[in-house]
């Protein structure tokens, strides 16, 4: 590694299309096989920098030479974490997210990855300056303590501020069981308290609340 990763914009960065939407904060658990993402990842070590994870529209995540990827234009920049040559013989990375970014420009690279000319989001990354909640989110915050519980949750190993917005409508975002579809349409969100109100409305409509 190579230093603190720059998060300027624009920037060229590698992406990785998958069936998942990461948050800032979020970690994910990955096993790496194909040679053209061995080698990506490989570069990102090497060079400290980090890759882009965005959700697939259409198309495998495994994708042949005649195949095609149609991906959404918003997606999370990671970084790894932590890696292991696992006993399988696959390399597992963990891999955390550190700030949203919109696709300006978008093509297949010569390596066979997706790379794309983005822009970093200047509100949701980590490090933002907490945003603190009052007493009306505490239905939330009380959801979201019962969601830590859950022993998927607790391998990741978190820290959860519990008095900041940003991470309240992040986690809630990553942990709640919905379809990829609704936690894209949260990551797109820019507003943080209009992303608090669509997590309220879906927890409304789960618990049968008009």
């Amino acid at each position: 590694m190579t230093g603190p990763i720059q998060l300027d914009s624009p920037q060229d960065i590698p992406l990785f299309p998958l069936r998942v939407v990461m948050f800032p904060g979020s970690r994910l658990d990955l096993q790496i096989f194909e040679q053209r993402y061995l080698d990506m990842i490989s570069r990102c070590m090497r060079s400290g920098a980090g890759f882009g994870i965005c959700l697939l529209r259409e198309g495998d995540e495994v994708v042949s030479e005649e195949g095609r990827q149609t991906i959404h234009r918003t997606g999370t920049y990671c970084s790894v974490i932590d890696w292991d040559q696992l006993d399988n013989g696959l390399l597992g990375i963990t891999v955390e997210g550190l700030a949203k970014f919109r696709i300006t420009d978008c093509w297949q690279g010569g390596s066979g990855v997706l790379e794309a000319t983005v822009t970093f989001s200047e509100q949701d990354r980590l490090g933002k300056e907490a945003i603190p909640l009052d007493d009306a989110y505490s239905a939330l915050v009380g959801l979201l303590q019962s969601l830590e519980k859950h022993p998927l949750v607790e391998q990741k190993k978190l820290t959860i501020d519990y008095d900041n917005l940003w991470e309240l409508g992040w986690r809630l975002g990553e942990f709640i069981p919905m379809a990829v579809d609704q936690k894209q349409l949260l990551l797109d969100l820019d507003d943080p308290w209009e992303r608090i109100s669509a997590i309220e409305q879906l927890v409304a409509e789960m618990a049968g609340e008009p």
